[in-house]
């Protein structure tokens, strides 16, 4: 069964009097524990399909499933609730919280999102902090850590409610080469171990080639998809 589903996905957006098409009748499927990278130059709607995916925004048309659920059929508290449950975000710029811990940034979503008991929290904080290696860093604050660090940190948190999906737009854009392809390696490396599905976007041609399915976007229309090295799980 796949995790996720697109049958002839398109959106538009109206600039005025004017309707652009980001996506024009996509259509995909992603197994589970898969480890996917949307890739294209800007403009060619990665970041839109991503926001699709993520629950947060809506088709114009077609079919889009994910965990079994048709997500262009939830309304807006549904779609939160359904994000809250199934759904990790990792982001180019971290989106830690400044005035929180490295411990309490991941621990946030469990607080906000899940309500977890006290015990359940800490149990589950501290297991992701010794599987990123953040665990001398955990009370320190972001600005005291480095980049690096940072989107260990978000990873750590992108998981900690135990979703089926990570989704991560241009998770590397921020890091020098060899950081990011640390921050990869460490993605890969937690798919496996918790068999989440990631899916990430770039137009970094040297991180490109990380990814086990790879899907080309231009100008809105999917071009291709490709298993690097024969490569596909689930």
């Amino acid at each position: 069964m796949s995790l996720i589903k697109a049958e002839n996905i398109k959106k538009d957006y109206q600039v005025g009097e004017l309707i652009i098409t980001a996506l024009d009748r996509v259509s995909f499927e992603i197994a589970p524990a898969s480890f996917v990278s949307f890739v294209g130059p800007s403009g060619s709607g990665k970041t839109t399909l991503l926001n699709l995916i993520g629950c947060l925004d809506k088709p114009t048309k077609g079919t889009l499933k994910v965990a079994g659920a048709d997500v262009a059929s939830l309304d807006r508290k549904e779609s939160a609730a359904f994000r809250g449950t199934n759904i990790g975000f990792i982001f180019q710029d971290f989106n830690l919280i400044p005035v929180l811990t490295v411990y309490e940034n991941i621990e946030y979503p469990l607080l906000m999102v899940q309500n977890t008991p006290a015990v359940e929290r800490e149990k589950r904080v501290m297991a992701l902090l010794e599987a990123v290696g953040m665990i001398e860093q955990k009370d320190k604050y972001p600005d005291q850590i480095s980049g690096g660090q940072k989107q260990r940190v978000a990873i750590a948190r992108a998981l900690v409610t135990n979703p089926k999906l990570v989704l991560a737009d241009e998770p590397t854009a921020n890091l020098d080469h060899k950081t990011a392809y640390m921050v990869i390696e460490l993605m890969k490396k937690m798919r496996d171990e918790f068999r989440t599905t990631f899916i990430f976007s770039t137009h970094d041609q040297k991180i490109v080639g990380e990814a086990e399915i790879i899907f080309t976007l231009e100008d809105g229309n999917l071009l291709d998809r490709h298993l690097e090295g024969g490569k596909q799980n689930g």
